[in-house]
């Protein structure tokens, strides 16, 4: 139903704020559970294995709630096309290509200190235990950042995707200023549609609709990705009247419980198989998948429906998102002293993984704030 939002203005900051807390910590914890997830020896431990599931699954929405408080937000696109680059991209480059440097300085670094070349991988999940600790190893990846992320920068693939999305974003928001409702209902259904892909190729075979070795953009390619969640985010918040809070949960509550339900047992079933690909491990954690968009909107719809009174905590989630993307950039290097530190703790298998991610996200927060007070402006540059 479509409705001009009045209070949008007064009441959108909030609910986003809380919304981006929200996947800011779900992107941490599902980097805390990496641990449990990344290495087969990780895999074939039965605890690790079970609780890595039981996390990694509960938590694939969160890409998905950024990508639409980013379409919410932004589109449709108010600019000219290079002032909105100007202003978009410069803001997430120069702290991409910072901390990107730094992550990949701190091999060197540990071996300019004398450390083994083992807390390389105990600092980064996905790092081999042998990993080179030269500068001119540090040099190669550092010379590799514009096009591409490695073991020692993970997180960093998102950055790649945004980048590209805000390209994207001038062109696609002049169809989404012009479209009609059903248009854009053509559009959504087969996006939708795309969203099954991945099991047709992976169950079926890899050369439908046109794909084939020789060619790589099949019939529904130019629908395919995260432009949807774009599309969904701006959709739902200006053209959609927030339900009730009863009738949001009896519409939420079912879409996420099936839709973690398949992610969880989709990714047991795969990692159950010791043959099992990275690609096939990875197929039921997509996050353009249709049980990862239940999830999602089952989120998002009921986020959307709280009202933070307290000037305090409005206070403090407007921090947080203001630290947000700095928190995003640093968190990874902090992961492995969180993991370090529950260990110390004695901290249950069960929840290791929360506690971890909490222990991540006050320090960076912490760190992140604490720069931003002493000197803003540079600040500004440093995390974006």
């Amino acid at each position: 139903m479509q409705t001009s939002f009045s209070n949008f203005d007064q009441q959108r900051i909030v609910w986003v704020d809380l919304l981006r807390f929200i996947a800011i910590i779900m992107v941490i914890a599902i980097h805390s559970s990496d641990p449990f997830n990344v290495s087969p020896e990780a895999r074939s431990n039965p605890d690790f294995n079970y609780w890595g599931a039981i996390y990694g699954s509960l938590l694939r929405a969160c890409v998905p709630i950024f990508v639409m408080i980013t379409g919410l937000l932004l589109l449709p696109v108010k600019m000219n096309i290079g002032e909105f680059y100007r202003k978009r991209l410069l803001r997430i480059a120069v702290p991409f290509l910072l901390w990107s440097v730094l992550y990949n300085l701190f091999p060197w670094i540990t071996g300019v200190l004398g450390l083994p070349s083992t807390i390389i991988s105990e600092v980064f999940a996905y790092a081999p235990k042998d990993a080179a600790q030269t500068f001119k190893s540090a040099l190669v990846q550092i010379s590799l950042i514009p096009i591409k992320f490695n073991v020692y920068t993970v997180p960093m693939w998102y950055i790649y995707m945004l980048i590209g999305l805000y390209l994207y974003m001038p062109f696609f928001s002049a169809w989404v200023e012009k479209s009609t409702p059903g248009q854009r209902k053509v559009f959504f259904v087969i996006w939708l549609c795309t969203l099954f892909l991945p099991y047709a190729y992976s169950f079926y075979s890899k050369e439908l609709f046109g794909l084939s070795a020789w060619n790589s953009f099949g019939t529904f390619y130019y629908f395919a990705g995260f432009n949807g969640y774009l599309l969904l985010g701006y959709i739902l918040t200006h053209r959609f009247k927030v339900w009730s809070f009863r009738k949001t949960l009896l519409v939420s509550i079912p879409l996420f419980g099936i839709g973690y339900g398949i992610t969880f047992s989709g990714f047991k079933w795969m990692v159950a198989n010791p043959n099992s690909s990275e690609e096939q491990i990875e197929l039921f954690f997509l996050y353009c998948s249709p049980q990862v968009l239940m999830m999602t909107l089952a989120i998002f719809l009921f986020v959307r429906t709280f009202k933070v009174k307290s000037s305090k905590w409005r206070e403090v989630f407007s921090n947080i998102t203001k630290c947000g993307f700095g928190i995003y950039l640093i968190h990874y290097f902090v992961v492995g002293f969180g993991y370090w530190l529950a260990n110390i703790l004695a901290i249950p298998i069960s929840l290791k993984i929360p506690v971890t991610a909490a222990i991540v996200f006050l320090i960076s927060w912490g760190f992140v704030a604490c720069f931003y007070k002493m000197i803003p402006r540079a600040s500004k540059w440093i995390f974006g």
